[in-house]
C-alpha cells in the first residue's frame, strides 16, 4: 500500500524523498525491519492468547528425552509468521506484480490447510489431524494455480536470445536479438549450458505445445507437494524448520535479486526474469518473520508453529524457487527437507518389505523422521521407546548441526552461479 501511495505522490506532487520507494534495497530493508518487529512484538501477545485459550500441543510419548516437558506448549504459532510476512508485503511490495500475487495466494492457501489440520488436532482432539489425502488435494490445488498462472499469464516471461536470418543482396546474415518469451525453461546446477527445457521431455520438442505446459504444471504440483511435506516432517524440534528456512530464504532472495537485474544476470550469464526482482522484498519479509519467530521458537520453545506454519513455509520455498526457475536446485538447497522425507520413505518401504519376507518388520533408522534417529543415538536398543537414554544428544545440538549443514548447502547452491 505504501509503495503505491508514494508512487502516486511522486508522480503527481514530486515530494522530495517519495521516490525512495522505487529502490528495491530500501523496500527490502523496510520489509525485514517491519517483519522482525511484528513477529517479536505481536508474537508475545499471540502466545499469551493461545495459552489463555489452552491451545496447546498434544504430545505422544515416544520415549524421547525431554519430550513430555513440551506437552501443553502453545501451537498454531504459524499465525505469527503469516501476519509478519503479509503486512510488510502489503506495505512495501508492488501488489500488481503477478509474482507477489502468487506468493500471497500461496501463503493464504496453505495457511488455511495447515490451520484446519491444527484445529482438528487441538479442538477435535484428533491426533491425526486433517487426513493426508485432503492435504495432498490442497497442495495439488495450489500447484494447479501456480502452474496454470505461469502458463497463461503474460506477466511471467523470461528473456531469451533469438537468432534471426536477414537476407540482403549478397549474403544471409544471422543476427541475435533478445526478447521476452513464454518459456518452460529452467536452470540445471553445475552444468555449463545450464538450462533445461521441459519440452525435452515431450516428443517433438515443441515449446509452445500444450503437452509441454501440462508436463510443466505436473512438475510444479510434484515440487510444491514434496517440499511442503518435507518441511512439515522436519518440524519436530525447537527452532529446526525456522532456522533452516531462514537460511534458505536468504539464498532464494539472492537468486531473485540477480535474476531480476538485467546487468547482473548478463554478467553471470544466468536467466533474466523481468519483474522478478519484486520477489526480493517478499524474501526479506520471509526472512525477518522467521528470525523474529525464532525468538520464541528456539529451545526451549515458547510456541510451536504447527502445520499452520510448516506446510506454508515449505510451500513458499517451493513456489519461490519455481518462479525464479531454480526448482532443480531444491534437492541441494533444501537437502535437510529431502533427507527427512527420504528417511521416512526408506523406513516404511524397508519395514513393509522385511515384514513380508521375514514375518516381522525391521528398521533402518532408530526412528524417523531423521532428526529423531539422532535423538535415539543414546538409547541402548534400536526399538527402545520407554527406557531412558545413556548418553542422549541434546536436542539443541542436533538443531544447530542441521542449521550448519543447511549453511553448507546454501553456500554450495550460491557457488552454482559460477561453478559449471
Amino acid at each position: 500500500m505504501l509503495y503505491h501511495l508514494f508512487e502516486y505522490i511522486n508522480k503527481h506532487f514530486s515530494v522530495p524523498g517519495s521516490g525512495v520507494f522505487r529502490y528495491i534495497s530500501f523496500r527490502v530493508a523496510m520489509a525485514v525491519i517491519f517483519s522482525l518487529i511484528i513477529s517479536m512484538i505481536f508474537g508475545k501477545y499471540v502466545i499469551k492468547f493461545l495459552r489463555r485459550k489452552q491451545i496447546g500441543e498434544e504430545i505422544r510419548d515416544l520415549g524421547l528425552e525431554g519430550q513430555m516437558q513440551k506437552k501443553g506448549t502453545p501451537t498454531m504459532g504459524g499465525i505469527i509468521i503469516h501476519l509478519s510476512i503479509l503486512v510488510p508485503v502489503f506495505l512495501f511490495c508492488n501488489l500488481t506484480n503477478v509474482y507477489i500475487i502468487l506468493m500471497t495466494v500461496s501463503i493464504i492457501w496453505l495457511g488455511l490447510i495447515g490451520f484446519l489440520d491444527d484445529y482438528i488436532k487441538v479442538f477435535r482432539h484428533n491426533k491425526e489431524g486433517l487426513k493426508g489425502k485432503f492435504k495432498i488435494v490442497g497442495q495439488i490445488g495450489l500447484g494447479l494455480i501456480v502452474g496454470l498462472t505461469m502458463w497463461f499469464s503474460d506477466g511471467i516471461v523470461v528473456r531469451e536470445k533469438v537468432d534471426s536470418i536477414v537476407i540482403d543482396s549478397e549474403q544471409a546474415v544471422v543476427t541475435t536479438t533478445e526478447t521476452n518469451v513464454k518459456s518452460t525453461i529452467t536452470t540445471i546446477p553445475f552444468l555449463k549450458d545450464n538450462e533445461f527445457d521441459y519440452n525435452m521431455l515431450v516428443p517433438g520438442n515443441d515449446q509452445t505445445s500444450a503437452i509441454t505446459w501440462i508436463v510443466f504444471v505436473f512438475a510444479v504440483i510434484l515440487i510444491i507437494t514434496a517440499v511442503s511435506n518435507g518441511a512439515n516432517l522436519t518440524d519436530g524440534m525447537d527452532g529446526m524448520v525456522t532456522g533452516i528456512s531462514a537460511i534458505i530464504g536468504v539464498v532464494l532472495g539472492i537468486f531473485a535479486y540477480l535474476s531480476g537485474n538485467v546487468i547482473y544476470a548478463g554478467y553471470l550469464n544466468i536467466m533474466y526474469i523481468p519483474d522478478s526482482g519484486e520477489l526480493v522484498i517478499f524474501a526479506g519479509a520471509f526472512i525477518g518473520a522467521l528470525t523474529g519467530f525464532l525468538w520464541y521458537n528456539s529451545y526451549p520453545a515458547q510456541v510451536f508453529m504447527g502445520d499452520t506454519g510448516s506446510l506454508t513455509i515449505g510451500g513458499i520455498i517451493a513456489v519461490f524457487a519455481i518462479m525464479i526457475r531454480k526448482e532443480l536446485l531444491i534437492p541441494i538447497l533444501c537437502g535437510v527437507f529431502f533427507a527427512e522425507s527420504l528417511s521416512v520413505m526408506m523406513q516404511m518401504m524397508y519395514f513393509k518389505y522385511t515384514k513380508r519376507k521375514y514375518g516381522a518388520g525391521r528398521r533402518i533408522f532408530k526412528m524417523t523422521p531423521l532428526h529423531h534417529h539422532f535423538q535415539k543415538q543414546g538409547y541402548a536398543g534400536i526399538d527402545a521407546v520407554i527406557q531412558k537414554p545413556k548418553n542422549p544428544i541434546p536436542e539443541s545440538k542436533i538443531v544447530v548441526r542441521f542449521w550448519i549443514i543447511t549453511l553448507l548447502l546454501a553456500v554450495i547452491s550460491i557457488i552454482t552461479l559460477k561453478l559449471r
